[in-house]
């Protein structure tokens, strides 16, 4: 929550108490160049043991309520039938709406039974902007991805509110150009993950489900950070200015046909589920469900970690809780944006992100700035972001190398987590590399598997600019941090 002191300054403000602690190391910059290295310069390879401030992800790495450790210890344990489940189904019903709930293990899980169920190949899925595993998911399927992102939506400086939104114009031509019988569905993440977690509005999910039910199309909303998309409508969206958080997320929900979310980030759990109101979507994917899954009680999840969830889906309608990481986000955007660092604007849900390409103009694309990026953060802070820019695609079916619509570097600030020294810690770092930028190269694969090359590649300084680097920060600060 946002507050305004005496003197004018507006800070977010952490709505809750520090009852668990878990201890953290600051490796020396010796420490962090033998570690990045180790790591093959790809930040998902680094040990725990070895990052100060983990904002790879929100995803599984928020703080848990004390409600919601307390749940996990009555959870029953039945294989089938589990009263634990029907907690989660009556939270899906009060909070989303939704009759039918099916419990899977995490987001991609349910990413994969939409493709397995919905997806044929040649068919098309319409969206506001891909997500990795959703996108492979679908392309495994023997689908196509098709964005319909707005004209400003890749513009990393920018005014718009609701930069997430589909554009209603290319969503006619897709329809006339395909026809609705080769598109699967019409998906909408909220909130944008690969642009910067930028949010739609109300209005504009209002008018893609109109032209979804003129043509018979299924609407699938990703929700998995839900509570911020709404946050960002009530903050953002005039006609929604009075309404609460609970009133908009089911205002929301009038216009779904197909929900699913990862419940590891806005409800804060280790778990995902699909929910919907069409008896007839449910029995087409529910038969997939025990062949990847598991039970449809517990699809894959511990009932410990159904019961968080179904806390955590009720928690996070709290002004409070949506609000968390949303206002330290925008707190940590425009610091930066004081101190010159180029920074997605306006801020979104899940991050702050790096503009690489204006970080690093001499990096070529090809030579993936983003991922020197994210390396350089953790060589001069401990600071383990993450790349999501051309690492994050994959090559071609002739093996050429796709280039991203955007290069930046994801800084997530899970929910509860951090604390706003931590941010400020982060901003001056920023500020130093900022200022040495010209010391950070290029990079290329060492070691390339061929799908979702991201997680587990990795690559090589092209030159010896990380020694470099580490030898300027160790001359302005010495080897102790």
């Amino acid at each position: 929550m946002n507050i305004r002191l005496s003197t004018g300054k507006v800070l977010p403000i952490e709505m809750h108490k520090i009852k668990i602690v878990q201890e953290v190391n600051l490796p020396n910059a010796s420490e962090r160049l033998r570690a990045i290295r180790d790591a093959g310069f790809n930040t998902f390879l680094l040990r725990t043991r070895d990052v100060f401030l983990d904002m790879l992800t929100d995803s599984g790495t928020n703080a848990m309520s004390d409600r919601q450790q307390a749940a996990m210890m009555v959870a029953d344990d039945a294989y089938a039938g589990s009263e634990s489940f029907y907690r989660l189904e009556d939270a899906v019903r009060d909070v989303l709406g939704f009759q039918w709930v099916m419990p899977v293990h995490q987001g991609r899980a349910a990413e994969h039974l939409l493709a397995k169920a919905f997806v044929k190949p040649g068919d098309v899925v319409l969206m506001n902007y891909h997500f990795t595993t959703s996108k492979a998911h679908i392309d495994l399927a023997g689908g196509k991805v098709l964005e319909l992102f707005g004209p400003d939506a890749l513009e990393t400086e920018s005014s718009n509110p609701f930069k997430g939104n589909l554009d209603l114009g290319r969503l006619a031509k897709a329809i006339a150009e395909f026809g609705p019988e080769r598109i699967s569905y019409l998906r909408m993440e909220a909130t944008t993950n690969l642009i910067g977690g930028q949010p739609f509005s109300l209005q504009n999910l209002r008018e893609v489900h109109a032209v979804a039910v003129q043509h018979n199309i299924p609407l699938v909303f990703d929700g998995s950070l839900i509570s911020e998309n709404a946050y960002f409508i009530q903050q953002r969206e005039p006609e929604f200015a009075q309404a609460s958080i609970p009133e908009i997320i089911l205002e929301m929900m009038n216009y779904v046909d197909i929900f699913y979310m990862s419940g590891r980030k806005s409800a804060a759990a280790r778990g995902g589920l699909i929910a919907t109101n069409n008896k007839a979507h449910f029995n087409r994917i529910l038969p997939w469900l025990p062949v990847y899954e598991g039970f449809a009680t517990y699809g894959g999840m511990s009932t410990k970690e159904v019961e968080a969830m179904a806390v955590g889906l009720r928690e996070m309608t709290a002004q409070s809780v949506a609000s968390s990481s949303a206002d330290f986000i925008e707190y940590f955007v425009n610091r930066l944006v004081e101190e010159g660092v180029p920074v997605v604007t306006p801020a979104g849900g899940l991050a702050c992100h790096l503009d690489a390409r204006r970080f690093l103009p001499q990096v070529p694309q090809a030579q993936y700035p983003a991922a020197a990026l994210a390396a350089a953060v953790y060589l001069t802070s401990g600071v383990r972001g993450m790349e999501r820019g051309t690492v994050s695609t994959d090559r071609d079916a002739q093996g050429n190398d796709v280039l991203a619509d955007m290069e930046l570097v994801r800084l997530a600030l899970p929910r509860r987590l951090f604390t706003l020294s931590h941010i400020e810690y982060t901003i001056d770092r920023l500020k130093w590399l900022f200022e040495h930028r010209e010391l950070i190269g290029s990079l290329r694969f060492a070691e390339e598997p061929p799908v979702l090359r991201f997680f587990f590649g990795r690559l090589e300084p092209i030159g010896g600019w990380a020694e470099s680097l580490v030898a300027a920060f160790r001359a302005d600060f010495g080897n102790r941090f």
